[in-house]
């Protein structure tokens, strides 16, 4: 009668203990499946041969836990997503370290991070910007490098150091911004603002330089000699909400628009927070050093006209 009623358990009441350092030889012939079971396993079996099954739960009465070794099976969510960047090309002559990827690209995008901290505390944090091609690699790396103290008691109107580094993790780009006083007359030149470019850094390639004008934003590219090279003109309103800043590169002529730097709207986002995104066109053939120099100046336009501040509600 015990016999009879005592269920047929397959799994024995004490698994046998294995050595941890048993090494195991190269997988035999598939067993077949029990009986009763079509193509299915049982609850509680998993094939051993397969690294990537995960048992569904540990066989009953079992008085040793299972364990892995590390690195056997992929855990979920080990690594973030692999950020892709633009393949660098080689080295050329008459072209300064790390500004190969310029030479082949007439449109890059400017994205800045948003800093939550900016938002709810009021905090001023170190800018941070992702520049990228059309195919949305990644070119540039640039963050702003600024103490604390300066940031927040200066605002909008700091001086700043921006460090570019391309996808070697090489400060290949440097950018300088100068303390500017902006209580004097707007006609002073002590009032102008300047942005000084370095490739590499410690070597002046050019600058940004303001110009007073009534009612748009006027700018000169200069080379490393201060000679004017080319020109940024502004629309006459840069606080426009709902449509993009367009401000055009020009020739020395003052008519021939070479290339753009445009602020596009990003609604809502654009409106409250510091998360503008940039779109710069130039030519293909463009001398390099006056493609960083373009670059350059959308930094200096980003400080001075939509950086929000919390404590400056208007510029």
């Amino acid at each position: 009668m015990e016999n009879q009623m005592k269920s047929a358990d397959p799994t024995p009441d004490n698994l046998p203990v294995y050595n941890s350092h048993f090494v195991p030889g190269p997988p035999g012939p598939a067993a077949p499946l029990p009986a009763g079971y079509a193509g299915v396993l049982p609850m509680g079996y998993y094939i051993p041969h397969q690294p990537s099954t995960f048992p569904l739960r540990q066989p009953a009465g079992s008085a040793h836990p299972l364990q892995y070794q590390p690195g056997k099976y992929p855990v979920p969510n080990q690594h973030p997503t692999p950020v892709t960047w633009m393949p660098g090309p080689a080295p050329m002559l008459n072209c300064p370290p790390g500004l190969e990827c310029l030479t082949q690209l007439d449109n890059v995008h400017v994205l800045q991070h948003f800093e939550p901290v900016e938002m709810c505390l009021g905090f001023e944090a170190n800018n941070r910007y992702d520049v990228k091609n059309n195919a949305d690699e990644m070119v540039y790396i640039v963050n702003e490098d600024t103490d604390d103290l300066t940031r927040n008691a200066y605002r909008t109107l700091r001086p700043f150091v921006l460090r570019m580094s391309d996808r070697m993790g090489r400060e290949v780009m440097t950018l300088q911004r100068p303390f500017r006083c902006s209580c004097c007359c707007f006609c002073c030149p002590s009032t102008r603002q300047e942005l000084e470019v370095q490739c590499p850094p410690g070597v002046t390639i050019g600058s940004v330089a303001e110009h007073w004008n009534l009612c748009r934003a006027v700018y000169s590219i200069q080379n490393e000699k201060k000679e004017t090279m080319l020109g940024v003109r502004g629309p006459c309103s840069t606080y426009g909400c709902g449509s993009d800043s367009v401000f055009e590169v020009q020739a020395l002529d003052g008519v021939t628009c070479i290339g753009s730097i445009i602020r596009k709207w990003n609604g809502l986002l654009s409106a409250m927070a510091d998360a503008d995104h940039f779109d710069i066109r130039f030519p293909v053939d463009l001398e390099v050093k006056m493609k960083a120099m373009i670059l350059g100046a959308c930094f200096l336009i980003d400080y001075m006209y939509f950086e929000r501040s919390p404590n400056q509600h208007s510029r």
